[in-house]
């Protein structure tokens, strides 16, 4: 599903130079679970955005379905971002005014969905993840872990094939975290491939792959052996099989 070969990122300030990804090779197959790691300024955030199709290498080739991300066009690149990929938030990026409802049907509006269908999906993303009797409240009705559901249960409605999470639990307590990771990793047994940014070691755990970042390159690249199985309320999602939205 992804290729990265020789992934080189450079940030130009004035005269300076500042290389964030010094020549990163990476393959993630359909269906991982990959957690990303590393201090501060190792690169791990500048890879999340390349992934995640946020932003452009400064050369390389990041091969995405057999398309050279590279190589496409602003359209294309935005066609991606909102078929293929849903993103997930430390900071939840929800709409503070409006409901839980309207908020997981925003993406939808964007692509042209007709009202009926939006509340439709909307609903059953928000049934799904266990929001049934939160969908009229507004975010600061909402407890941090509700927050995060809700922008879950967005980035699901498009039916994508990748979930970018990034720091998903660093604002959440304990408890939520296991509740968030529980839902990923249920999305991940429907054959979601998760791919997910965090500076927590319990909760890379969670995940089959751990990808360590040092200084723009990566250092270290693992299975998980001892995998962390979270516990939380079953997910009620009625998704189409993966292979269906990717052909």
């Amino acid at each position: 599903m992804i290729t990265l070969k020789n992934i080189v990122k450079v940030y130009k300030t004035g005269d300076l130079e500042l290389k964030a990804l010094d020549g990163v090779n990476l393959t993630v197959k359909e269906g991982e679970f990959v957690t990303i790691m590393g201090p501060s300024g190792s690169g791990k955030s500048t890879m999340m955005n390349i992934l995640g199709c946020l932003d452009t290498a400064s050369s390389g080739d990041f091969i995405l379905d057999d398309l050279n991300i590279n190589q496409a066009s602003e359209d294309e690149l935005a066609e991606i971002r909102n078929r293929k990929i849903g993103f997930v938030f430390q900071s939840f990026n929800l709409l503070s005014r409006t409901t839980a409802l309207e908020n997981v049907e925003l993406p939808m509006l964007y692509n042209g969905v007709n009202a009926r269908e939006r509340r439709a999906k909307a609903l059953n993303a928000l049934t799904g993840v266990g929001l049934s009797e939160r969908i009229h409240h507004k975010p600061n009705e909402l407890s941090g872990g509700q927050q995060q559901r809700v922008a879950i249960a967005r980035s699901l409605v498009n039916n994508p094939v990748i979930i970018m999470a990034d720091e998903p639990t660093g604002n959440l307590d304990s408890k939520s975290s296991v509740e968030i990771m529980s839902v990923f990793q249920q999305l991940n047994t429907m054959g979601i491939t998760i791919i997910l940014v965090t500076h927590e070691p319990d909760i890379a755990q969670h995940s089959n792959r751990i990808i360590h970042f040092k200084d723009g390159l990566i250092d270290r690249d693992e299975m998980v052996e001892d995998r962390s199985m979270a516990e939380g309320e079953r997910l009620k999602l009625d998704f189409h099989r993966r292979t269906e939205v990717a052909s």
